[in-house]
């Protein structure tokens, strides 16, 4: 079978055969790989950046925003069935600290998790997958042209589940709704897909949402968030020293734009008691200056929490199911699925990975009936 694969550090990605994977253990699931999505690991990974192959082999299998359809099962599965719409989860434990036992490979201590798609383990840029029940989850007819959109969801799931039982925890009046995030004033930085997305799910939640970017207010990620209700600030023209006076003092700040300088500088929006989760991972290792004193005086005098969050447990990809579900009963079926701009045959892997503007919001590479 076809798979997408590179040697890591190289940027020269490539059709691979390799052999069809079939059920062998009780706990099997075997997926029809039907689209993937791309991303910025995957940019990342296909420039010579951060990525691993499997033990003992040179190259890696790319890919890890998957959706596909159940093709068979072993005989202790009852998760999902042949002729289900599935995802998978990303991220494998290391099998030795207590999150990872857990079933929680998003804390891992000790840093020898393995994600496929990234390090360590093949990912699902390929026409057959096979892995275990315990990473799979079922996504519902309903959403199969959406279902892609589940593992990005799912970072912003955790990342926003953090922030809100944070909160919870430690704020006097978190209990005055039943939801925290209902009616609160919440910023999104960086409107690519983790983004967006994360402003959907504060939406569904009651939120008030503002989203900073620094593209022009009539391309397609301003408009898509102020049609789910969103209100649009551009970077350009609005500081974040500027932003607590134009909108207001944020109470949570979503980060996902992985850039240093606008991540510190955020801080000026947040307000007293306020959480600031930080999604985006900068790249490259340039020194930054920042005012260190002036940040832990404000963080203890204000009551501010930062807190960073990383890929996602299986409960996470569930969230981001129901989400999915939601957003389209609430915004319709149409909306959601604006959210993908670019399809490409997964032929067309060269086009799809370097694709890149303010047009795109996000980009797959298609399995199914595109040979």
């Amino acid at each position: 079978m076809d798979a997408l694969a590179l040697r890591p550090g190289s940027t020269a990605v490539h059709i691979v055969q390799r052999p069809e994977p079939a059920i062998t253990a009780p706990d099997d699931v075997l997926v029809r790989i039907i689209r993937v999505g791309i991303c910025g690991t995957d940019r990342e990974i296909v420039s010579g950046g951060r990525a691993k192959a499997p033990d003992g082999a040179a190259e890696l299998v790319i890919g890890h925003e998957m959706f596909g359809r159940v093709e068979a099962v072993g005989a202790h599965v009852r998760r999902v069935q042949a002729g289900d719409f599935a995802v998978f989860t990303v991220r494998r434990g290391c099998g030795q600290c207590l999150p990872c036992t857990m079933n929680r490979p998003d804390m891992c201590r000790t840093g020898a998790y393995r994600e496929r798609g990234i390090w360590g383990l093949d990912g699902y840029q390929t026409e057959l997958v096979l892995d275990k029940e315990t990473y799979v989850v079922r996504v519902p007819a309903e959403l199969e042209a959406v279902g892609v959109l589940a593992e990005p969801l799912s970072v912003a799931e955790k990342a926003i589940d953090e922030a809100q039982r944070i909160q919870q925890a430690r704020l006097p009046d978190a209990a005055a709704t039943p939801d925290w995030l209902f009616g609160r004033r919440c910023l999104v930085a960086g409107l690519g897909p983790i983004g967006l997305l994360a402003a959907l799910a504060l939406r569904l939640r009651g939120a008030d949402v503002y989203g900073l970017d620094v593209v022009d207010a009539n391309t397609v990620r301003p408009q898509w968030l102020q049609a789910i209700g969103g209100h649009y600030l551009d970077g350009r023209a609005t500081e974040p020293a500027q932003i607590a006076a134009v909108a207001g003092a944020m109470e949570l700040i979503f980060e996902a734009t992985g850039v240093p300088a606008i991540e510190y500088n955020l801080l000026d929006a947040l307000a007293p008691n306020g959480i600031y989760v930080l999604t985006g991972i900068p790249g490259g290792d340039r020194p930054l200056q920042i005012a260190g004193a002036e940040l832990m005086r404000r963080l203890v005098l204000n009551n501010q929490a930062m807190v960073g969050s990383v890929n996602a447990a299986r409960d996470h990809f569930q969230l981001a199911v129901d989400d999915l579900l939601q957003a389209q009963a609430r915004w319709g079926h149409d909306l959601l699925a604006r959210l993908i701009t670019h399809r490409y045959p997964y032929t067309a892997f060269s086009d799809a990975l370097g694709q890149h503007d303010d047009g795109e919001i996000k980009v797959v590479l298609e399995w199914e009936h595109a040979q």
